[in-house]
């Protein structure tokens, strides 16, 4: 790989948008053709496929795969509903990246979350739900130092990393099983 796929300013974000509940329009249950759009800065977004069957409690349950640069702090989610006089706005919400990048969570793991939607008057317009993770740039996982055999990262150099701690030589060491609690930074 080339130098500057080493240095990528920017991560990879999955948001699996699964479903809504309780959406109106106009005070009024909605009907059909609704959608999701996920932003992660103004240039960048996806959205899902109408849902012409769920009324005011659509399904989707569609991937969407992001760039997210890493000073990225929201994803806005933002549910529409395309009428005779164009896409309207249903509601929107806010995730913070700090609830799929936390401290006691390990890389890539995937979280289910469930935000209140606020329509543009600020008053609660349903829920929204959603998985997402975060997939760390392969430079993060694959220091130039490893080696790889594949052929993908930084390095051709990769090698599995060896984990947990080494027992020692004597035979009798607690019959050579450690125990521990896992610690991720």
């Amino acid at each position: 790989m080339d130098k500057q796929h080493c240095h990528k300013a920017s991560r990879t974000v999955e948001v699996t948008v699964l479903s809504a509940e309780n959406l109106r329009l106009d005070r009024k249950s909605v009907k059909k053709n609704t959608y999701v759009v996920v932003r992660v800065d103004p240039l960048n977004s996806g959205s899902t496929t109408a849902d012409f069957e769920g009324g005011s409690s659509p399904s989707w349950n569609e991937k969407l795969t992001l760039d997210m640069p890493f000073q990225t702090r929201f994803i806005s989610l933002e549910v529409k509903c395309r009428t005779g006089s164009g896409d309207r706005v249903i509601g929107t919400a806010s995730l913070p990246v700090s609830d799929i990048l936390g401290d006691y969570s390990p890389e890539s793991h995937l979280h289910f979350l469930s935000y209140r939607l606020r329509d543009a008057r600020g008053e609660r317009n349903g829920i929204i739900n959603v998985s997402a993770r975060v997939k760390m740039p392969v430079e993060s996982v694959c220091p130039s130092t490893t080696k790889n055999p594949v052929g993908y990262g930084c390095s051709s150099s990769w090698q599995q990393p060896t984990l947990g701690v080494p027992v020692g030589h004597r035979k009798n060491y607690y019959g050579g099983v450690v125990t521990g609690v896992p610690v991720w930074s």
